[in-house]
């Protein structure tokens, strides 16, 4: 015994299936893409990956100095305490920040 709800999915997907497909655009530049487009697709795909990095290395910095600040019970927020600490206590990253 077919339920009312079964009975309109199958009316519904036999409707579907009914249908007569859509028709495509035609012609000689279809489907043809400029370089430009590619190249504008990498140049974003680096530009993502490079602030994705940036961020992480950040985010990681960030982290890595607040769990010593914990750790020490120095305030995160008073730079020349914490990278007076950090120093004395060899772990401060003393490698040139950049932005990307």
């Amino acid at each position: 015994m077919m339920t009312t709800a079964h009975a309109a999915i199958i009316n519904t997907s036999a409707y579907l299936v009914a249908q007569a497909p859509k028709e495509n655009p035609v012609g000689p530049d279809f489907g043809k893409a400029s370089p430009f487009g590619l190249l504008l697709l990498v140049m974003l795909a680096v530009v993502i990956l490079s602030l994705g990095f940036a961020f992480h290395r950040r985010y990681s910095r960030f982290r890595r100095r607040s769990l010593f600040a914990e750790k020490h019970g120095i305030d995160p927020f008073d730079q020349e305490a914490l990278d007076k600490a950090m120093a004395e206590a060899g772990v401060l990253d003393r490698r040139k920040k950049r932005w990307i």
